[in-house]
């Protein structure tokens, strides 16, 4: 086992895996960028009154008195303090709220969700993935097909319309990537299979989520039922120049039994399965020439059932997911 013991914790605070702008709007592939991260003092002057008292002081706008409230041309919305995109206007509604309401985000891994407990109700903040800015909040009581209603504050946000996104601010990204790359595993419960890999030397981050099925922003309690064909799964983020896919594939291996097929020890259903989601065309060679090799050593006495297929959407898990044997003290996964 390739063992962290040198991690600096801080740079989890400095880089964030996000989506930027694409070809006619959509996503692009998620990379790796460097986070905004300035003093009270520079956001004070970077932005305007009304957009720092919501962006940097969790403030919230009147509602019905927001400009993009009711607006319904075609395009993408920016973050206002940073230009990371945020959300389109086609899964933009009219909630009745007074606030700009969306079913879902750009890209998920734009977006962090915290608990919010303030005024003493229980919400769900949603903040820029790169600037740590304040957005609006998230509610379970959208439309289909995800069920969600993202409630923005119009402040916070930059509209470009689709035939003038080339004058959005994506060059500020291009000298800030990182030449990092991302890894995605299932195997078995997710919070053992995150926990092992933060200790590796050259993995920079690790996230638990979903992915590998069919059902858009699942919940837990939603792949528990063995029906979105969702894995459990780790999405990771490492320093190629520290540690390579083939070291990562050997941890991988290490930490599970891949000749189980749909569980893991006690946890059974497809959710447990195991799996290597590739985002590359090497990685595929990689995981399975190293499946096929393990497969010929002799090791396990049975056949391995590691699905090796394309990486899609990783579906971010539940904040409490997260770091969950750091947050709750010790471990009782499989691993």
């Amino acid at each position: 086992m390739f063992k962290n013991k040198n991690v600096n914790p801080s740079f989890q605070n400095e880089t964030s895996l996000v989506s930027l702008l694409g070809k006619d709007g959509a996503p692009a592939k998620p990379r790796i960028v460097k986070k905004l991260n300035l003093s009270k003092e520079e956001w004070i002057k970077r932005l305007p009154r009304e957009a720092y008292i919501v962006l940097r002081a969790q403030g919230t706008e009147p509602a019905f008195c927001g400009l993009l409230t009711d607006e319904e041309e075609d395009g993408v919305y920016f973050c206002a303090a940073c230009g990371l995109p945020l959300f389109k206007s086609d899964s933009k509604f009219h909630s009745g709220t007074g606030w700009p309401s969306f079913f879902q985000p750009f890209a998920p891994e734009n977006i962090n969700e915290l608990d919010d407990n303030s005024f003493g109700r229980s919400r769900t903040e949603i903040l820029c993935k790169r600037c740590d800015s304040h957005l609006g909040h998230v509610f379970s009581d959208g439309p289909k097909p995800t069920g969600l209603r993202y409630c923005l504050n119009s402040v916070a946000l930059d509209f470009y319309p689709l035939d003038e996104l080339e004058k959005a601010p994506i060059e500020a990204f291009d000298d800030k990537v990182i030449a990092f790359e991302i890894a995605t595993f299932a195997a078995g419960c997710f919070w053992g299979v995150e926990s092992e890999f933060r200790k590796v030397i050259g993995v920079i981050d690790a996230k638990v989520g979903y992915t590998g099925g069919h059902t858009e922003n699942p919940t837990y309690k939603q792949v528990c039922s063995n029906e979105t064909g969702h894995a459990e799964a780790v999405q990771l983020v490492f320093d190629p120049a520290v540690i390579g896919y083939k070291e990562l594939l050997k941890v991988f291996f290490e930490i599970h039994d891949p000749t189980q097929f749909n569980r893991q020890g006690p946890d059974y259903g497809s959710q447990y399965r195991s799996a290597i989601f590739t985002h590359s065309s090497k990685q595929k060679e990689e995981a399975e020439d190293a499946k096929l090799q393990l497969d010929n050593s002799g090791h396990f006495n049975k056949a391995i059932v590691t699905e090796i297929t394309p990486a899609s959407t990783f579906w971010i898990a539940e904040e409490y997911h997260q770091r969950y044997f750091d947050k709750n003290g010790g471990g009782s996964c499989h691993i």
